[in-house]
């Protein structure tokens, strides 16, 4: 088969991870490994939809500039290749993953899912561990769902918890531990879904560590039904903080709260920099959505990886401070109430300090993106999808905005953020109007 290849440009995102030709969804194997962070993917390389699931790989030594490598792990006959993590063992790159079988059993199609052991020297090339599955069956009362294991070193024993449906359709993530990552023990359920309405009936791409002295668990919903202007999208990723005791999950507060309110936001995996950063990178897209790149050959991107900052019961992300080796020029600086620019250039950022109530609104040729606060409330408006809103308090509101070619990233100090893609054709025209004066400043930014 001939592998994908770009055809035309007119979205493809200038310092993102994108496919390049062919599909991507989840990252997978976050990882710094030998002087490099290391990110991998799902990915099919044959077609701009999704197929049977390899791992594609880039790595970089300051997390703006991305090498291509070979692809870390390419699927069978007999299994599939679907999301996992890394953890180094022995001096060894170690990717744990989920094999995906589908079986015909009296002419019917059954699914079953294992986790299986791939290892590497040299952190490029992977060698399928003989002995695959290291994990091969789910508890009794659990369903076919039974994947996306997220492995860490814990000081010398390694967990690993791995998103599940029961039986009875209800989200939740199982822990395993090993002293050489071939042989694992189920230790239990760490967490459930309190019902599938409201936490989702399956938990997808989970990830459990510690912040600020808590437990953090990041998770991927499925199921959950909107209500109050929350979970528009038509699958969530969020987290619950607690403290792991005895293997399972105390929640004193039991809230899950979006990680992210845009429209495009989904499967974030996290990994500690050198440093002992928190870092974070997810998918930004979302199922079932349309995807105007694939008609030019490729389909999916990453979002720019960002820190995480926990402060009381609430995560927030800001981008990495490494994105400062992007600035190139500074192409405005100003002090206005009512201002406006446009320009041919996409690969923006968009820094604002504004008091009170103001609009933002990002124009891609047809398409829009609006942000506003009025009173306690910020509202996210986007062309073609639900709005979303949620309680920002801070009379000060703090903007860091990212633009790419085919996506916008909006930051809010101390609030939440908004994860989107937008397409359009023509050039970028910023346009700000607010009851006080706000600093604005502009920079180009470039690989």
């Amino acid at each position: 088969m001939k592998k994908s290849k770009v055809t035309n440009f007119r979205y493809t995102p200038g310092y993102h991870v994108y496919s390049r030709g062919g599909w991507i969804n989840d990252p997978n194997g976050l990882i710094y490994y030998q002087g490099y962070y290391h990110v991998f993917f799902q990915y099919y390389p044959y077609d701009s939809k999704w197929g049977p699931m390899h791992w594609g790989h880039r790595r970089s030594k300051d997390l703006v500039h991305w090498e291509e490598l070979p692809v870390a792990l390419t699927p069978t006959d007999e299994e599939g290749c679907f999301s996992g993590s890394a953890v180094v063992y022995k001096d060894k790159l170690c990717l744990i993953y989920t094999a995906h079988h589908v079986i015909e059993i009296d002419g019917k199609e059954q699914v079953f899912q294992d986790q299986c052991l791939a290892t590497s020297d040299d952190g490029v090339n992977f060698t399928k561990y003989e002995g695959n599955p290291i994990i091969s069956l789910a508890p009794e009362d659990n369903s076919e769902d039974f994947r996306d294991p997220k492995v860490w070193d814990a000081g010398g024993i390694f967990k690993l918890v791995v998103g599940s449906r029961t039986k009875d359709n209800l989200g939740r993530v199982l822990l395993y531990e090993s002293v050489d990552l071939k042989n694992w023990i189920f230790k239990g359920e760490i967490a459930r879904a309190t019902t599938a309405t409201d936490e989702g009936y399956m938990w997808e791409c989970p990830d459990l560590f510690r912040l600020n002295g808590e437990d953090v668990l990041i998770m991927s919903p499925q199921g959950i039904k909107p209500r109050e202007g929350k979970f528009k999208n038509l699958h969530q990723t969020g987290y619950l903080i607690g403290k792991l005791k005895n293997n399972y999950l105390a929640i004193p507060k039991r809230e899950f709260k979006e990680l992210d309110l845009g429209h495009d936001f989904y499967a974030a995996q996290t990994f500690l920099a050198p440093d002992g950063r928190r870092l974070l990178i997810a998918w930004m897209d979302m199922w079932e959505k349309k995807l105007p790149e694939q008609a030019d050959g490729w389909a999916g991107m990453l979002t720019f990886p960002r820190e995480l900052i926990l402060k009381g019961e609430t995560l927030y992300m800001q981008p990495v401070a490494e994105l400062a080796k992007l600035r190139s020029k500074l192409l405005a600086q100003t002090v206005q109430t009512d201002w406006q620019l446009e320009l041919p250039a996409r690969r923006l950022e968009l820094q604002i300090s504004a008091h009170t109530t103001f609009t933002l609104e990002i124009s891609y040729g047809q398409e829009k993106l609006k942000l506003s606060k009025s009173g306690e409330v910020l509202t996210l408006e986007k062309t073609d999808a639900d709005k979303r809103t949620t309680i920002y308090e801070n009379n000060k509101t703090e903007l860091q905005i990212l633009m790419d070619t085919s996506s916008v990233e909006i930051f809010v100090k101390g609030g939440p953020t908004f994860s989107e893609r937008l397409y359009g054709s023509k050039n970028t025209k910023l346009t700000f109007q607010s009851e006080k004066q706000a600093e604005i400043l502009v920079y180009k930014l470039e690989v």
